[in-house]
């Protein structure tokens, strides 16, 4: 409908006809929380992650098929990033490669938050001797550098992808638990969680329905942030040869493979490789900082 402006007797949109749809609404909104910057780098993001997605349908050639009559030739009209030592297509394979560098870290994110952000939550409520006991295991855990829980685990699991997020869902769950829980000790003291015990509910809930929803910008905020350091950890570890094992590949291993054949030189591999490494982690860390930001005015 419309209504007519008492001061111009203009038509203007009324609410029906001004009203956005969900998703202009949500890109919006979005926009307006992350700035410039932050939304160029979500943007850059949101291409990297349509890219992993349609990968086999996105890459040229065939990622894993050598053509040893290509090999190591440089970027042209067919092959625009030119070959590998092999004659693969180097822009193939860093196409179907983004899935594994970035499904992952995704993976050791989704599995250490879930973690640490349950045990959090239970030492943090619980209180006394649980909380007690749960601390000195993260103190524990919190000693040991990550890459060295990827490395054990990869040795008793043999190398591949499965054994590194394991060892580093591990090693991540202490750095979550840590920061949940002293954000969740702040939040319990707070009177509408005595209301609420007061009402009845039980722990459980509280912390579900309460505790959860409220610390969940701040829980948001360091994922994405450790998502660029998964990123690094995995492609570290695939550069050692441990993580993904060809004919697979991902970043970290095109690092590697791309150096013997820049020392050749044809740089084109290491450097692409190590350039979307870089753009990526980079993108996370300004989207971390501006989650954080708007994690803090929440507050």
């Amino acid at each position: 409908m419309s209504v007519i402006s008492p001061p111009t007797g203009r038509l203007e949109a009324g609410p029906a006809t001004r009203r956005r749809t969900p998703v202009l609404a949500v890109a919006a909104r979005t926009g307006r929380r992350l700035g410039a910057s932050g939304t160029v780098a979500a943007a850059l993001l949101a291409v990297l992650v349509l890219v992993a997605a349609f990968a086999p349908v996105i890459a040229p050639f065939d990622p894993t098929a050598p053509d040893l009559a290509n090999a190591l030739t440089g970027p042209g009209a067919t092959h625009w990033l030119g070959t590998d030592a092999l004659g693969r297509d180097t822009l193939s394979r860093l196409i179907v490669g983004s899935r594994i560098t970035l499904v992952g870290p995704i993976l050791v994110i989704a599995v250490s938050t879930a973690a640490g952000t349950a045990l959090a939550l239970l030492a943090a409520y619980a209180g006394g001797r649980v909380d007690m006991v749960v601390s000195r295991v993260l103190d524990v855990l919190f000693a040991v550098p990550g890459i060295v829980f990827a490395l054990v685990t990869v040795a008793i699991a043999g190398p591949g992808l499965p054994g590194v997020v394991i060892g580093l869902s591990i090693a991540y769950t202490p750095y979550v638990a840590r920061v949940v829980r002293s954000a969740a000790l702040r939040e319990r003291a707070l009177p509408y969680i005595d209301a609420a015990w007061v009402t009845g509910r039980s722990g459980l809930s509280i912390c579900l329905r309460h505790l959860l929803p409220n610390l969940a910008p701040m829980i948001m905020a360091q994922a994405v942030s450790a998502l660029g350091l998964a990123v690094v950890d995995i492609a570290a570890i695939s550069f050692l040869g441990l993580g993904v094992q060809p004919p697979a590949t991902d970043w970290g291993l095109m690092v590697k493979s791309g150096i013997d054949t820049a020392l050749r030189g044809y740089p084109t591999e290491a450097l692409a490789a190590a350039v979307l490494i870089a753009a990526f982690v980079a993108a996370i860390t300004v989207v971390s900082d501006r989650l954080t930001e708007q994690a803090g005015e929440l507050r």
